[in-house]
């Protein structure tokens, strides 16, 4: 549920309003009673990225050199 706050209230209570988006509650602020502006939580990235996590997923054809003609396809 999306929560309205008048601007006046949103100054003073700011600080709750930020834990509140923060936890993932939407708050829209009015101004005069009509919306004005959104609070809501930013996107938080899936996983945090952990070297080493695909170790051993590679075979070993990886490593074998290109063929000359895909070679050549790189240096045009």
């Amino acid at each position: 549920m999306t929560l309205i706050v008048n601007v006046h209230e949103a100054k003073t209570q700011f600080s709750r309003l930020l834990e509140q988006a923060h936890a993932g509650q939407e708050i829209i602020l009015a101004k005069a009673g009509k919306p004005y502006a959104r609070l809501m939580p930013l996107a938080q990235p899936a996983s945090r990225r952990q070297p080493g996590r695909l170790a051993g997923r590679i075979g070993d054809e990886f490593f074998e050199p290109l063929p000359d003609e895909e070679l050549d396809a790189w240096e045009r």
